[in-house]
């Protein structure tokens, strides 16, 4: 079943993982939305940089260092997605506490992988 997913980190940079997991999350039949520093088109898709409010998340893909997560702690709990994915290198224990209290389920693991292994 396809899962609506928001991509926050999103780049045009083809050597990110965010370009990589946006693109793949499409060819996997799943809807994208992106959130980014900077403006740009990735798997045909607008990379929002404003946090707008988006409908329907299923999964939220983190690929913003920890260091900078916190101004995402109440937008990302707003959006009452039902997991976060906290790909290698976002892993932030006070994040992932604050989601488990609002009981959004976070996740330590690459979209990537869980992509190619059906565990998506």
């Amino acid at each position: 079943m396809a899962k609506k997913t928001l991509v926050i980190g999103a780049s045009t940079d083809p050597s990110r993982y965010s370009f990589l997991a946006a693109n793949k999350l499409v060819s996997h039949k799943h809807e994208i939305e992106l959130l980014g520093v900077k403006e740009g088109v990735v798997a045909g898709k607008e990379i929002n940089t404003e946090k707008e409010k988006f409908e329907d998340i299923d999964t939220v893909t983190l690929y913003v260092n920890p260091q900078r997560q916190s101004e995402y702690f109440d937008y990302v709990a707003d959006l009452k997605p039902r997991r976060v994915i906290f790909n290698p290198g976002t892993e932030n224990p006070a994040f992932e506490n604050f989601l488990t209290e609002k009981g959004i389920e976070p996740i330590e693991a690459c979209t990537l992988v869980m992509l190619s292994t059906g565990q998506y």
